[in-house]
């Protein structure tokens, strides 16, 4: 578990990747409101 292990946070911050050890830092960015796809689907026609 050294410099050498691709798995470990260690050999991940020489080797310069990022996986499961070691985690990007993701920005809270959203990229579809939640609140717009359910607006769009309340309208349903009735078949009354």
């Amino acid at each position: 578990m050294g410099k050498g292990d691709k798995k470990s946070k260690k050999g991940k911050l020489f080797k310069g990747s990022f996986g499961n050890s070691r985690r990007r830092k993701t920005e809270n960015v959203i990229t579809s409101p939640p609140a717009a796809a359910p607006a769009s689907s309340s309208k349903k026609k009735s078949t009354k």
